[in-house]
């Protein structure tokens, strides 16, 4: 599959790949320069590959709760909340953003890989009273993300960014939202998918400099985002994944609240720890051993060479007994092991 912007990438010089059945750009002048212009200016991603449902009528809110592990009605118009969607078991299906444009409307955004099954999942619990609507093919959007991202967001719409995170704005028909996935300051601009072309290059003209999947992904690995599908499974819950703030207990019920429950009251079997190699390493990359005490016993379920902090960076769900920060682990590497250590989330902070 394409995006509306698979021309625009050959344009700018992307080199495609395969991502969850999208061809999507991987690099354009390479991943160092696109990391390393995030991380100090400005870059644009396209995200078009994201779902994006509608979901309204007077009943959505209490549906959503009954679905997410956030408080969806704590939300006030406008403002936007991370949650994640469970199965029975607990574990995790998609993890995605829900923003409230008002009293009784609702856009959720959901990874590329799982729209079709979130969307089945989701329609299987409708309730009366609720409207829901797959809209993924109509919306393109780009992410801007970085520290001049203000001025591209004053140049692209004639108003300063909110200040805040997670808010969402309505301009015409396009929806802004200071959401990100880098760890950086930035905003999310959905737009209808006929327009993403103009979007594209009114970005590039603003400032923004175009990036791809490989800087994405060390971004997100530096500030311990995790990847659904690697870092987030269905065997694995929020709790094991360190995502227990966003898993609201208070809330009368949802799918998967009694699995977490028990797995609370009985203690978290693992842990999703973030890992720096204190040596000089090859790349880190998913499913690699990772050895304790001269034994085997997890794999790495992300990893990279972290361009801002110069050395290979992972992370792993490690038995709850060694997944504190300081216990010395080695990452297995082409047959041979390389010291490193469990290190607190995130990995990677801006100087203030």
């Amino acid at each position: 599959m394409r995006t509306p912007l698979f021309d625009s990438h050959l344009a700018a010089g992307g080199r495609m790949v395969d991502f969850a059945g999208w061809d999507m750009p991987v690099q354009y002048s390479g991943i160092l320069a696109e990391h390393k212009a995030v991380r100090e200016e400005a870059g644009v991603f396209d995200i078009s590959h994201m779902g994006e449902f509608f979901v309204s009528g007077p009943g959505s809110a209490a549906w959503l709760d009954s679905l997410l592990t956030n408080r969806v009605a704590a939300l006030s118009d406008g403002q936007a909340q991370y949650s994640l969607m469970l199965n029975e078991l607990g574990g995790v299906i998609d993890d995605l953003i829900v923003y409230r444009l008002g009293a009784d409307n609702f856009l959720l955004v959901v990874n590329a890989s799982m729209i079709d099954e979130d969307a089945a999942w989701m329609k299987e619990r409708i309730m009366d009273g609720v409207e829901f609507k797959n809209a993924s093919a109509d919306f393109a959007a780009l992410a801007i993300q970085g520290p001049l991202a203000g001025g591209i967001f004053e140049r692209l719409f004639g108003r300063k960014m909110p200040a805040e995170r997670n808010r969402v704005l309505q301009i015409g028909d396009d929806y802004v939202v200071t959401t990100g996935y880098t760890g950086e300051a930035g905003f999310e601009w959905i737009v209808p998918a006929g327009e993403a072309a103009a979007a594209w290059l009114r970005s590039l003209a603003a400032g923004a400099k175009p990036c791809g999947l490989g800087a994405r992904d060390t971004l997100r690995l530096e500030v311990c985002y995790p990847l659904n599908g690697s870092d987030l499974a269905p065997d694995r819950t929020p709790l094991e994944a360190g995502l227990g703030f966003f898993v609201d207990f208070e809330k009368p019920d949802f799918v998967g609240k009694a699995a977490l429950v028990a797995q609370k009251a009985a203690g978290v079997p693992s842990r999703l720890c973030a890992l720096r190699v204190t040596e000089k390493t090859p790349p880190i990359r998913p499913h690699y051993p990772v050895w304790v005490g001269g034994k085997p016993v997890t794999e790495t379920t992300s990893g990279a060479l972290s361009p801002s902090l110069g050395d290979g960076i992972a992370l792993a769900y490690l038995p709850s007994e060694f997944s504190k920060p300081g216990q010395e682990v080695e990452i297995e590497v082409r047959g041979r092991r390389f010291r490193a250590c469990v290190r607190k989330k995130p990995l990677y902070q801006k100087e203030t």
